[in-house]
């Protein structure tokens, strides 16, 4: 069964540099283990940080418009080319990591039968990895669109402003109930000590746990084409241990 994180909060949080930091912990403490990144914001930001520019997306399979790698195969039933189709669109980062991204879902409520294809089709895709880690876009409700899956760790990502925290706080609001029982907190992102006393008083009022926070990388703030941050990273795995997640040498 595979291990599943969500990565959730506003456009420009710090959402993608924190799963690639996931990645890589996850990498070096489990250099054997399959992992998917699942592209869930529509920026797409994820696979550019690869270096990707990714066009074939679940979307593509859902509208018709996919390019496919090689020729669609015969006889196939409308659920054997929707899991053919998934796979097709998959991208390896290296051998033990894939990314898919999604870019546009259908709503939940449609009744057309390429919505549970699809899901069904992403769920299969899921359970084959170790670990699937979502950069999902504003909260779990777009993603629960697309594929209706447990969640073991939810992240929403918050910057030290008033004003964030009060959208995170709406966010959480609207992913608590698709989380699924899993463990579900708050990582401060962004932080330079200003306001902080106030703004963790206002999380701590919301009643939200903060599982984390990561300094302020200034490097990141210039724009780094790849997201990565030595910062971010030693700051994720500073905090790792408090979350429900295999840890090292286990």
């Amino acid at each position: 069964m595979s291990i599943k994180i969500a990565i959730t909060g506003k456009s420009g949080s710090g959402k993608t540099t924190i799963t690639k930091s996931f990645l890589k912990i996850i990498q070096e403490n489990f250099p054997d283990k399959s992992v998917l990144l699942f592209d869930n914001d529509l920026t797409g930001e994820l696979g550019h940080s690869f270096g990707l520019d990714i066009r074939n997306t679940i979307y593509g399979i859902r509208s018709g418009k996919h390019e496919y790698k090689t020729g669609i195969p015969d006889g196939m039933n409308k659920h054997e080319y929707v899991e053919w189709a998934i796979e097709d669109i998959l991208v390896p980062i290296n051998d033990n990591v894939d990314i898919i991204v999604s870019w546009f879902v259908g709503a939940k409520d449609c009744r057309c039968p390429i919505t549970g294809q699809i899901n069904d089709a992403c769920q299969k895709l899921i359970e084959r990895y170790d670990y699937v880690i979502f950069d999902c876009e504003f909260d779990l409700k777009y993603l629960n669109q697309l594929v209706d899956t447990n969640i073991d760790l939810t992240l929403v990502v918050a910057n030290p402003t008033i004003e964030s925290v009060k959208l995170t706080k709406r966010i959480a609001e609207f992913s608590s109930k698709y989380a699924a029982g899993g463990q579900f907190g708050i990582i401060m992102n962004k932080v330079d000590n200003q306001n902080l006393g106030e703004i963790y008083n206002m999380i701590k009022d919301a009643d939200l746990e903060i599982l984390g926070s990561v300094p302020l990388d200034n490097n990141l703030s210039l724009g780094t084409v790849n997201w990565e941050s030595d910062i971010v990273k030693n700051a994720v795995k500073e905090f790792y241990f408090r979350l429900n997640l295999p840890q090292e040498n286990q």
